[in-house]
């Protein structure tokens, strides 16, 4: 099984680091995928993707969330050290409406600049996108952009953006939020395909039940896959193979 999603550079995980990745690879896990936040985050991701190269992979970018007055200069220092270090992809970027529109406009300009990244770099991008569905879509949708893919983590949209999204070519990562009593996020995916979904955890955050309010770990991917095989109604060996193909066809194109 692959996490395409884990900020596992977080502080919660550094004390026992080794600890914790033991505990992955015994879970079942092959690899985990790195988002990056922002400058701070950056050395302490590239440090652990350097420390464990065949089980970490890195992605750089600016979160949307930590696009304020300084966006500039952040993008600035990102884009060198992307140009001279191997990623995955450009991620975490997109746009989040959720808790303030102060930078909304300046959400837009930060993403659509390191879409320009991924495409230079022939590499894949990877979404976070919160209360912002419409002018996410309107921007993937532009001509220039039209080769872009990769995933839309933590899909939390609605059915139709969800058929639009994948139309467009791009994948939806899938959580811990699938555990959730009263989520509807199944009846937003039932009609999407496995092969265009990956899964994730965004551990430490989003744990899936009956770990939900704890810390969360890529070692619970296993939670989250099963709970995907009983709702699309398949083994949970092809869950997995699926889901594991998918993400490494995202690898080939980045080089991996």
């Amino acid at each position: 099984m692959i996490d395409t999603h884990a900020h596992l550079y977080d502080a919660y995980f550094q004390e026992d680091m080794s600890v914790h990745i033991q505990d992955i690879l015994a879970s079942g896990v092959s690899e985990v995928w790195l988002p990056n936040c922002d400058v701070a985050s950056w050395s302490d991701l590239k440090k652990l993707s350097t420390d464990y190269p065949d089980f970490v992979l890195p992605m750089i970018g600016l979160h949307p969330t930590y696009v304020k007055s300084t966006y500039v200069s952040e993008l600035k220092a990102l884009k060198e050290e992307l140009d001279q270090t191997k990623v995955l992809a450009i991620g975490e970027i997109g746009l989040d409406y959720h808790w303030d529109t102060t930078f909304a406009a300046e959400q837009i300009i930060a993403f659509k600049q390191q879409c320009h990244w991924a495409l230079d770099r022939k590499i894949w991008i990877d979404i976070h996108c919160r209360k912002a569905y419409a002018d996410l879509i309107k921007i993937i949708r532009l001509p220039e952009f039209k080769d872009l893919g990769g995933i839309v983590h933590c899909f939390s949209g609605d059915a139709r953006e969800a058929k639009i999204l994948t139309d467009l070519g791009f994948y939806l990562g899938i959580g811990g939020v699938i555990t959730y009593k009263n989520t509807t996020l199944f009846q937003d995916i039932a009609d999407i395909p496995l092969n265009r979904i990956v899964l994730e955890t965004d551990a430490p955050y989003l744990s899936p039940v009956p770990h939900r309010g704890k810390p969360n770990s890529p070692k619970y991917i296993p939670l989250i896959a099963q709970k995907l095989a009983d709702l699309y109604e398949v083994s949970l060996e092809e869950l997995v193979n699926q889901t594991s193909k998918n993400a490494v066809q995202l690898k080939t194109i980045s080089g991996y």
